[in-house]
């Protein structure tokens, strides 16, 4: 019987200084690819990955994560990681993208889309959510609290809190999709207008959101998450003049 032929070898090396989470996604994808790894095969170990592509851990377990949300790999606990579908850099880097004239149309855009997912999670968040889950939303709140009253914004810890809803609701769907979107989103905490204290006055409304879900009340959590995503669009209308 003929012996199957060997698989490539591949190599991994270090990358140049650039966005380094977009390089590290396609040099992973590229090498998921190229070394024609199956679906639950193991990945790199980690510090192997350091290493070769000349990258901090912290960039790494970004990236992986990003895999894991988007469904393409799986984190077994003292095992590694292990692919659940094959990938390329083509398919891995396909963000949605927003095509829009200034920077206040692109973010009136992502805010409709918000609007559907961020009222539909929250509804299923309160009537889903477990205690593990509840007690990384309130993780996640205190953050955004604490950098809301040292830098007078809550920055990235504001989108961090709203991932920690979407996976309460327990559907991957959620935080793929806002993988897929991340640039939009991602620029509602970049100090749009220059003003850092954009959207300042939904920020109250984080810790009634976080009390609507613990308490299992799908209808007031709607509620909330409504009116925050009113206001920033009230927000958005005014810096836009």
């Amino acid at each position: 019987m003929d012996r199957p032929a060997p698989k490539p070898q591949v190599t991994l090396g270090p990358l140049e200084k650039q966005d380094r989470v977009s390089l590290v996604s396609r040099a992973l994808a590229d090498f998921i690819q190229t070394a024609e790894l199956k679906p639950g095969d193991r990945l790199p170990a980690e510090r192997v990955l350091m290493e070769t592509l000349g990258v901090g851990r912290s960039t790494i377990r970004e990236v992986i994560g990003r895999f894991q949300a988007l469904g393409v790999v799986e984190i077994r606990k003292g095992s590694g990681t292990y692919l659940r579908r094959r990938v390329s850099a083509s398919t891995i880097q396909m963000p949605l993208s927003i095509d829009a004239a200034s920077l206040g149309d692109a973010l009136r855009l992502t805010l409709e889309v918000r609007r559907g997912l961020e009222v539909q999670a929250s509804a299923i968040a309160a009537a889903r959510r477990s205690e593990t889950d509840l007690r990384q939303i309130e993780a996640c709140l205190l953050t955004m609290e604490e950098a809301h009253e040292r830098e007078g914004s809550a920055g990235r810890a504001d989108l961090a809190f709203h991932l920690a809803i979407y996976d309460a609701t327990g559907n991957p769907l959620f935080r793929q999709l806002l993988e897929q979107m991340r640039e939009g989103f991602e620029r509602f905490w970049d100090q749009p207008f220059d003003r850092p204290d954009f959207a300042a006055r939904s920020f109250p409304l984080h810790r009634d959101l976080y009390e609507a879900i613990a308490a299992g009340d799908p209808a007031q959590a709607v509620a909330i998450t409504t009116r925050i995503l009113d206001i920033v669009e009230e927000d958005l209308e005014v810096l836009s003049k």
